[in-house]
C-alpha cells in the first residue's frame, strides 16, 4: 500500500511540473462559445473576458454552449450571465441552435451602457 501512495504522489508532482509549463488557450473569438472543453470555476471569468472580447470585435449576439447534461453548468452560467456586465439579456437557444443545451446572450452596444 506505501508503494501505491508513493506513485501517486510522483504522478501529482509530474503533473503539476506539466502545467507549469502549459501555454493559456487561446479561444477564437466568433458568436459561439463552447464551454464543453472548460472547468466550471473558470466559466464566469472567462464570459467575462469572452464577451469583452466580442464586443471589441462587433459581436453583439453570442450563443453559449453549455451542454444539457443535469443542468448544472448552465444553472452557472445563467448565474454568471446575471452578474456579467457586458449582458443585456439572454435566453435559452432554439431548438435549431442547440435548444436547452444552449444559452443566446445579447451583448451590450455602447449605447446601452448610457
Amino acid at each position: 500500500m506505501g508503494q501505491m501512495v508513493r506513485t501517486e504522489l510522483i504522478e501529482e508532482e509530474f503533473m503539476e511540473e506539466e502545467f507549469d509549463d502549459m501555454e493559456p488557450v487561446v479561444v477564437p473569438i466568433t458568436d459561439t462559445l463552447d464551454l464543453h472543453t472548460f472547468q466550471p470555476k473558470e466559466v464566469s471569468d472567462l464570459l467575462r473576458d469572452y464577451f469583452e472580447a466580442c464586443i471589441e470585435e462587433g459581436i453583439f449576439i453570442v450563443r453559449v454552449i453549455h451542454g444539457k447534461g443535469k443542468g448544472f453548468l448552465k444553472k452557472g452560467v445563467h448565474g454568471a450571465l446575471k452578474k456579467n456586465p457586458f449582458v443585456k439579456r439572454f435566453y435559452e437557444a432554439p431548438s435549431g441552435s442547440g435548444g436547452w443545451g444552449a444559452t443566446i446572450v445579447e451583448l451590450k452596444r455602447s449605447e446601452d451602457t448610457e
